[in-house]
């Protein structure tokens, strides 16, 4: 690539790079002004006009921290779940032979054209009236536990994994429970990030069924902590603006975090590494 083509590119990533950073940029600079400035001008704030009151103030309305921690157990629960099933799911789709295997992936694909907004009244009448799990955390998680994505995104990866590792491992006595977590887990490891933080983005700002299945305050995660606050109570804030952009930075500095320290592992793996010839 020759020297201009290496300029021209540079440049045109740090202009994409410019343009997705800046709505954050000006989030977190909206979180600390003093007075609300909504004009391209407030971008660029006095020094004297920041503050952090903001933060005290919608966390003197809603407790943030409280909010983090029923977000964090929603999410985490989630996650566990897709996880654990995905790979099982997955593994025996793209190893395992037995009948019907390809029905079950083909009913995995179906089930992506499914809206969820679809499934929300039986979910609800069965989640919260039949089993009672209204203000639960497993009423709230349950609904995520698998995901199709998950399970198909894990398939995909172990078809890549080469059949002679298996074969060999099998060889070796390995059971199937081995072969899994010795042999086709550890060569996956992309896929793994990826499932978690493709599944942590989904529950992390999901909205409309923790506010169906929590009427308690001290149970509904950040998202739906931080509608509220702006549906009811920032109209009455010094700062409604404001607090609201410190709202949205708390709910959205783990979801950017995360994405910062996984992102290395967004690389495709060597599957054939363990194979020679």
């Amino acid at each position: 690539m020759s020297r201009t083509a290496t300029v021209l590119r540079g440049l045109v990533l740090g202009l994409g790079a410019l343009v997705f950073l800046f709505p954050f940029y000006y989030m977190v600079i909206g979180s600390l002004q003093l007075a609300p400035d909504q004009s391209v001008a407030g971008a660029f704030p006095h020094p004297g006009n920041l503050t952090g009151a903001n933060y005290a103030a919608i966390d003197s309305r809603i407790s943030l921290f409280r909010g983090l921690v029923n977000s964090g157990i929603f999410t985490g629960g989630v996650v566990a779940c897709t996880v654990v099933f995905a790979v099982l799911v997955g593994y025996a789709l793209a190893v395992l032979q037995w009948r019907g295997r390809g029905a079950t992936f083909a009913l995995a694909l179906l089930v992506q054209v499914v809206p969820f907004q679809l499934l929300i009244i039986p979910l609800y009448v069965l989640i919260a009236r039949n089993y009672g799990l209204a203000d639960n955390y497993l009423g709230m998680i349950l609904p995520f536990a698998i995901n199709s994505t998950a399970v198909i995104i894990f398939r995909q990866y172990f078809l890549q994994v080469p059949k002679e590792l298996f074969e060999a491992a099998r060889i070796d006595g390995a059971g199937e429970v081995g072969l899994l977590t010795r042999v086709a887990l550890p060569l996956v490891r992309p896929a793994l990030v990826t499932v978690v933080l493709l599944t942590f983005i989904g529950p992390w700002n999901e909205f409309l069924w923790p506010f169906l299945i929590t009427k308690r305050a001290d149970m509904q995660p950040l998202a739906v902590s931080l509608a509220n606050y702006i549906t009811n109570v920032a109209a009455t804030a010094a700062n409604p603006f404001g607090a609201a952009m410190a709202g949205a930075v708390v709910l959205a500095a783990p979801l950017v975090v995360l994405f910062v320290v996984f992102q290395r592992y967004f690389i495709s793996t060597d599957l054939g590494s363990g194979v020679k010839g």
